[in-house]
């Protein structure tokens, strides 16, 4: 009788410690191998570091594409934008744009079609080509193909624009996300790139602030993300959008509801994009409530600390679509009148 992989395990004997599905080392080993590798760079600041994979959602129409060429632009030039430091050497970006006709690019970094911006040839810009979209199996066709593109580019960096065109249905439940998401980690592990993968999120109230949950998927993503920012429409001005910070691993949040980063998306001469106009509170780009839907949502924070009163402040916040302090000060009066 063939001797059993557990009898084996017990007697220390003839086991590779490479066996299965995992590799096993002491918590030691880990940290002595991991001190061999290179510290990771900041690509886009404290928002996008090398080797992670990150998400940047926003509503439509709010400005997704215009700041991630932006962000592929500085990176294939090695420069810094804005108040985002770029570590990393000057290196290729792949820019899957699956918004975008070439025309329609074109026209944005152009002035009316003419005297065209000049883009760094690390700049590599893909799109689908319309002759082989009749192939049957066109996800993993598209999987293969990205594959092929991160060697022969030899790329280390790559945008996605944006997720929606890599799932033929929705990625709302776990059944659809995690396939989407399992691709993307094993690109990133076996070709060790770092992606921005760009994703829409649901009409949302622009009254509360922004969340991991208005990320559509958000457990799923967020779960497996190692870094997460969005992009937020200004209830200002029309022009006038915030950057926040939502996940990060690498480093300290910094660009949370306190702190968020205004701009504005202006076109002086021949390339659309964001300008940093300064840093602000988030609150005083959302849309202020009527005294009917401030009493409303009073009532659902007492509601929602009564029924859970050891949840924090920030919790509670999150769940309710509000602030911290904003529970602390209706608590606070809430106990008062008790």
């Amino acid at each position: 009788m063939d001797e059993s992989l557990a009898d084996k395990v017990l007697r220390g004997e003839g086991i590779n410690r490479s066996t299965g599905l995992f590799k096993s080392k002491t918590a030691n080993e880990w940290i002595e191998e991991a001190e061999k590798q290179p510290i990771p760079n900041m690509l886009y600041g404290q928002l996008w570091h090398e080797g992670e994979l990150c998400f940047l959602f926003a509503d439509t129409n709010v400005g997704k594409s215009i700041l991630a060429v932006q962000i592929a632009n500085a990176i294939s030039k090695g420069e810094s934008h804005f108040v985002f430091k770029m570590e990393a050497a000057k290196q290729k970006v792949l820019y899957l744009d699956f918004e975008l006709s070439a025309k329609q690019f074109q026209n944005r970094y152009s002035k009316d079609y003419q005297n065209s911006y000049h883009f760094d040839e690390n700049f590599i810009r893909l799109e689908i080509d319309t002759d082989c979209t009749d192939i049957m199996d066109f996800e993993s066709n598209l999987s293969q193909s990205i594959e092929r593109a991160i060697i022969e580019q030899d790329a280390k960096v790559i945008i996605i624009d944006n997720i929606t065109y890599l799932k033929t249905q929705s990625t709302d439940t776990a059944k659809e996300a995690l396939p989407l998401l399992k691709m993307l980690i094993d690109l990133k592990k076996r070709f060790h790139v770092s992606i921005l993968a760009l994703a829409h999120t649901p009409k949302r109230d622009q009254s509360k602030p922004i969340t991991v949950n208005d990320l559509a998927g958000s457990k799923h993503f967020s779960n497996f993300a190692d870094s997460i920012f969005s992009i937020g429409q200004s209830s200002k001005e029309t022009r006038l959008r915030y950057i926040k910070q939502i996940k990060t691993r690498a480093t300290e949040k910094i660009y949370d509801s306190d702190n968020v980063i205004a701009c504005e998306i202006d076109k002086p001469y021949n390339f659309l994009g964001f300008n940093f106009i300064g840093f602000d509170s988030e609150r005083t780009h959302l849309k202020e409530l009527s005294d009917k839907e401030k009493g409303e949502l009073d009532s659902l924070i007492i509601q929602t600390y009564t029924d859970n009163p050891n949840l924090s402040y920030n919790e509670i916040g999150d769940m309710c679509g509000t602030y911290g302090k904003k529970v602390n000060r209706v608590i606070a009066k809430y106990k008062s009148k008790s």
